[in-house]
């Protein structure tokens, strides 16, 4: 059993801390936020993840994970001490690292025994090396410290299934021995492990967001070209998806990515190329057609209703994709935005996200049901595809509705189904628009 200290205990530090707790390893989860720590200790998550609070639960029962805000308790006799911490962007789009170096500050102040360092947050290409010269700097002992990159590669809503069965390990440093050594703690998971230098590491997990956000925003703009030449979106994807150089997933048309990884890792990849002296032009393409698909949604309703203004429309769905409570960079909250700037009054409805929502989302009517937020709406958008939004009374919602229409921005029902129920149905990319 090893001894481990997660530093941060949000998404990615959490579901770390976890996971390797139920792997049988003692891990102390640590983190500043008293409040945090306090609602952790009494077994309540801040996030909203399937299957984490049952682990949580169970591994702290055994003693295998506890929470603290103290550094000397979380690295006291750790061999292994992962960074989690989150590293958001700054102004031109680069990761700040502020949390990185309080991180690297505290561990090396507290130096006991030799230790490895995890960096497992999402980090510039350079950060491992800047860790151990952090670390260098500021110890006061010659005790022997490595830096290993260990990027996560976790989908929000299948994390822990993500962190159970991966489809790699990838470890970067300077010392192999260290790398196996961590390598060791991933064993009984049995997957494949890529060992490689530092800052190889870090560009797999920067490459890797890029490249998923690519295909995103790919299909997206092929949904556009297919509205405006009358193709179906749907079965270009298809027949794209089977060709197995390209692969089925990450190729649904809709309001495009957000969240915690995509936004903030296109964005940081780009500055990191163009202060190397590369034109990162393809990065910066993929965001702009992530951007604008969020306003082609505001059009199409303008189209069709003359005016926003004094309008009642509802968005089904806040979070920025299902099963999460995650509301960064959700691409509803820049809808309601501009559904706000135009005058139109705005009724919400998630199954867990309000909570959330309620921190970056004013002036908006937060409903029990998807049936409330329905009554009286001049239009409805659906943003985020919760299996519940799939099972829906439809002819209900269209009656109870001043005008149906119906933006299915996550292409979810049958177009044709829709119309016959009443609705003036548009989609994304499918060639469907208004009633027949």
């Amino acid at each position: 059993m090893s001894r481990i200290c997660v530093i941060g205990v949000g998404y990615v530090g959490l579901v770390t801390g976890a996971c390797l707790a139920d792997l049988g390893n003692r891990v102390v989860c640590q983190d500043v936020d008293q409040d945090k720590v306090g609602r952790l200790k009494q077994g309540l998550l801040p996030i909203y993840e399937p299957g984490l609070e049952e682990i949580v639960r169970r591994n702290s029962a055994a003693g295998r994970l506890c929470f603290t805000t103290s550094y000397d308790e979380g690295l006291q006799g750790a061999r292994f001490v992962y960074i989690s911490v989150g590293t958001p962007s700054g102004v031109e789009g680069e990761a700040d690292l502020t949390y990185v170096h309080q991180a690297a500050k505290a561990i090396a102040e507290r130096l006991t025994q030799s230790l490895i360092v995890v960096n497992k947050s999402t980090v510039p290409i350079g950060t491992g090396d800047l860790v151990a010269d952090l670390v260098r700097e500021h110890q006061t002992s010659d005790i022997p410290v490595a830096v290993v990159s260990n990027p996560e590669f976790l989908r929000e809503g299948s994390a822990v299934r993500d962190f159970m069965n991966p489809d790699r390990v990838v470890l970067g440093s300077t010392d192999r021995s260290a790398a196996q050594e961590v390598a060791e703690l991933y064993a009984p998971l049995q997957a494949k492990v890529m060992i490689t230098d530092l800052r190889t590491a870090e560009m797999i997990k920067y490459a890797s967001n890029a490249f998923l956000a690519t295909k995103i925003s790919f299909i997206n703009e092929v949904a556009n070209i297919c509205e405006a030449v009358g193709a179906n979106v749907l079965e270009v994807a298809e027949g794209m998806g089977t060709d197995r150089r390209i692969g089925p997933h990450f190729l649904s048309a809709g309001l495009g990515w957000g969240g915690s990884c995509f936004p903030k890792d296109v964005k940081a990849l780009a500055h990191i190329a163009a202060m190397h002296g590369c034109h990162p032009q393809l990065l910066r393409a993929v965001v702009e057609i992530n951007d604008d698909q969020r306003k082609r949604v505001i059009i199409r309703l303008r189209e069709h209703l003359g005016t926003l203004r004094g309008k009642i429309v509802g968005v089904l769905g806040l979070s920025f994709k299902p099963n999460t409570d995650d509301m960064r960079d959700a691409p509803s909250v820049q809808v309601i935005h501009f559904l706000q700037n135009e005058g139109a009054q705005v009724k919400v409805y998630d199954p867990v996200a309000v909570e959330n929502a309620r921190k970056v989302l004013r002036e908006v009517s937060y409903c029990d049901n998807p049936y409330v937020v329905a009554e009286g709406a001049d239009a409805l958008i659906l943003a985020t595809e919760w299996n519940e939004f799939k099972q829906l009374d439809m002819q209900r919602i269209a009656h109870s509705m001043r005008q149906p229409v119906l933006l299915d921005a996550r292409n979810i029902y049958d177009p044709g189904s829709m119309k016959a129920l009443g609705f003036a149905y548009f989609g994304i990319g499918t060639g469907c628009g208004g009633a027949e």
